[in-house]
């Protein structure tokens, strides 16, 4: 089966999966006129009771991302925006001089998803993290970033990220309920969360040892992370 022929059955599944949802919020708009107020009242609750725990910048929790060894006395957490220029910017600085400063320094990824400019870095930032569920998060983080220019401009990208999953050879079908799932929709929203309660007002935001850089520049990072080693 080829590329063309892989793609038209993913936009088959997912045709028939919107004509199921479609079907059943018919059926529970229905059912919902009866029982509005319990629901509602359960809906609140819900959000109220769900929401996850708040981490600081100098935490690692099991739901992070971490690139080397958590073990290094430098920690350098960055929340960025998958459609977010500058971001893409920090993503390939940071790569660039990794090699130099792996050996001191571990990297925190946590999402920052800013919907307003990027309409696109929600449903990035669920990819990234389903993906993340069959152990491809930082190869579709890295697909991502190298690929900005091109899906940021599509009026729909998922069929663009789509095609990425097939190139890292994931399931489409457990990466969409994965997307769908309570579990990866949290991790998002907690990572925001956290950001602002650190302070994050724009991305990208990098710390390094709960520091913030108000310039996250090659210079200043190998400059900060050297400051830092030093004081270990």
């Amino acid at each position: 089966m080829d590329k063309r022929d892989q793609q038209r059955q993913i936009k088959q599944k997912k045709q028939q999966a919107a004509k199921q949802r479609e079907h059943t919020r018919k059926l529970m708009a229905k059912v919902g006129s009866f029982v509005v107020a319990p629901v509602l009242l359960l809906f609140v609750l819900y959000t109220l009771f769900s929401q996850g725990p708040t981490y600081s910048t100098v935490e690692i929790v099991a739901s992070d991302h971490v690139r080397g060894s958590a073990g290094t006395p430098v920690s350098i957490t960055v929340y960025a925006d998958f459609q977010c220029p500058a971001c893409a910017t920090e993503h390939d600085t940071m790569t660039r001089l990794w090699p130099s400063i792996r050996d001191r320094a571990h990297l925190v990824f946590r999402h920052f998803p800013m919907t307003a400019p990027h309409p696109h870095s929600w449903t990035a930032s669920l990819y990234a993290e389903a993906a993340g569920k069959q152990n491809r998060f930082w190869e579709m983080h890295d697909y991502l970033f190298a690929t900005q220019a091109i899906w940021s401009g599509l009026t729909d990208a998922e069929a663009e990220f789509d095609s990425y999953a097939l190139e890292l050879d994931l399931d489409l079908d457990q990466l969409w309920a994965d997307i769908e799932s309570d579990e990866v929709i949290q991790k998002v929203r907690n990572d925001q969360r956290s950001g602002n309660a650190s302070g994050v007002r724009a991305t990208p935001a990098v710390f390094i040892n709960g520091r913030q850089l108000a310039r996250p520049t090659r210079e200043r990072i190998m400059q900060v992370v050297a400051e830092e080693s030093a004081e270990s």
